[in-house]
């Protein structure tokens, strides 16, 4: 697993400008130090495999929240799909 590089506290988000993975909290500080800092990019980690996600955001605080990467949302709504087919079959046999 990816660890804020402050403070080792399990990452979050990942600054491209600082090429470093941040906690919510490090980031804040990080961030909020001066205007330009608040200019950062910075791309929320997928909380399941944490990869980088489409998410980005940019200011001195961003507000905590939970994204997924293309890859684990995809396999989530095959996952998804499959069991509802077959819910669909089982009631076909019932019926």
């Amino acid at each position: 697993m990816k660890r804020c590089e402050l403070c080792d506290c399990l990452a979050k988000l990942y600054c491209e400008s600082y090429e470093a993975n941040h906690c919510w909290q490090c980031d804040t500080y990080v961030h909020s130090a001066n205007l330009l800092a608040a200019k950062h990019s910075r791309t929320l980690l997928c909380h399941v495999c944490q990869s980088l996600t489409p998410w980005t955001g940019t200011g001195p605080k961003l507000v905590p929240t939970v994204s997924g990467c293309n890859s684990c949302v995809s396999n989530l709504s095959c996952k998804e799909e499959r069991s509802s087919e077959g819910d669909q079959v089982g009631d076909n046999i019932d019926g």
